[in-house]
C-alpha cells in the first residue's frame, strides 16, 4: 500500500517506481525512464544527461533500435519544451540510427513542435510508404502528424477534422517498447482549438490528460497540460481558474532549469493574468 501524501507529494516520482515494476533489468531503460521522469518536472539539463547516457548504453549493447528511441524521445521532449535546434538534431540523430514506426512517429512529431513543415510532412510520407496496413499507424500516428501540420499552415478547422480518425483510439498507447506516445492526438487537439479560441472545447481536452494520469505518466504532455489548461480557461476570461492551472504548472515546475522557453512563456503570460 502507498502512502497517498508520498504519490501527491511527488507524482511523477511515482509514477516513474511503478513503471519501473514493469521494465526488464536494463541500465538504459531505467536511464530512459528517469530522463522523462525529470524532465516532466522541468529538470531538462538532467534528462538531457540521463538520455545521452541511455543511449550510449543501448548503442554498447548494439541495440540501435532503442538507442534510436531514446534520440527520438529527447528530441520531441526538446521540441514540446520549445528549443527546437536541439529538437531537429536529436530527430535527425534518430533517424540516422533506425526507420522503424515508432521512431519516424516520434521524430515527426518532435520535427513538427520545431516547425518544421517540410522534414514532417516528409516523414508522414515514408509511414504511409512503409506501413499502410497497421492500425495504430492509420488511425493514431497519421491523424495526429496530419493536424499538426494543418496546425503549423494556419489551418485549425483541418486540424480538428483530421483527428477525428484517431478519437476513437486516442486514450490508448499506441507504441511499443521504449514509446508509448499516450494522448498526442488530444494534446494536439487541445492546441486547435486554442488557436481557434475554442477555448471550452480546448479546456475539455486539457483536463482528459489530467484526468489520464494512469495512461500519461511522465510523458512530457502530461505537465503541459496544465499550461494548456491555463491558456483556455484565460481566454474563457476565468481568471481564477486560469491563475489555479497556471499555479500547478508552476510549482510542477518549481525547480525546473530557468532558460526553458516554455517555462520563460508561461511565467509571462502568468505574471499578465494578476
Amino acid at each position: 500500500m502507498h502512502d497517498i501524501r508520498v504519490i501527491r507529494a511527488d507524482p511523477a516520482g511515482f509514477d516513474a517506481a511503478m513503471a519501473r515494476r514493469f521494465l526488464p533489468p536494463m541500465s538504459a531503460g531505467l536511464l530512459a525512464l528517469d530522463a522523462d521522469t525529470v524532465a516532466y518536472s522541468g529538470r531538462l539539463g538532467q534528462a538531457r544527461e540521463l538520455s545521452h547516457r541511455a543511449v550510449a548504453s543501448a548503442q554498447r549493447a548494439e541495440e540501435k533500435e532503442t538507442a534510436a528511441a531514446y534520440e527520438a524521445d529527447a528530441a520531441l521532449r526538446e521540441a514540446l519544451f520549445g528549443n527546437e535546434t536541439a529538437a531537429r538534431q536529436r530527430a535527425a540523430a534518430a533517424l540516422s540510427l533506425s526507420n522503424g514506426r515508432d521512431v519516424q512517429y516520434g521524430a515527426a512529431l518532435a520535427l513538427g513542435f520545431a516547425g518544421d513543415a517540410v522534414r514532417m510532412q516528409t516523414l508522414a510520407e515514408d509511414l504511409v510508404e512503409d506501413f499502410p496496413e497497421d492500425t495504430m499507424v492509420q488511425f493514431n500516428y497519421l491523424p495526429t502528424i496530419h493536424a499538426q501540420l494543418a496546425l503549423m499552415h494556419n489551418d485549425s478547422s483541418k486540424a480538428i477534422e483530421a483527428l477525428q480518425a484517431a478519437a476513437p483510439y486516442e486514450l490508448g498507447s499506441p507504441g511499443t517498447g521504449n514509446f508509448t506516445f499516450a494522448l498526442y492526438p488530444i494534446f494536439v487537439r487541445g492546441q486547435a482549438y486554442l488557436a481557434v479560441h475554442q477555448s471550452s472545447e480546448a479546456a475539455a481536452e486539457f483536463q482528459k490528460i489530467l484526468d489520464h494520469r494512469g495512461i500519461v505518466v511522465n510523458e512530457p504532455i502530461g505537465a503541459l497540460a496544465h499550461l494548456g489548461l491555463g491558456r483556455a480557461y484565460a481566454l474563457q476570461g476565468d481568471t481564477a481558474k486560469a491563475k489555479a492551472a497556471y499555479q500547478d504548472f508552476l510549482t510542477l515546475w518549481k525547480d525546473a532549469d530557468p532558460d526553458i522557453p516554455i517555462l520563460q512563456q508561461a511565467k509571462a503570460e502568468y505574471v499578465k493574468l494578476r
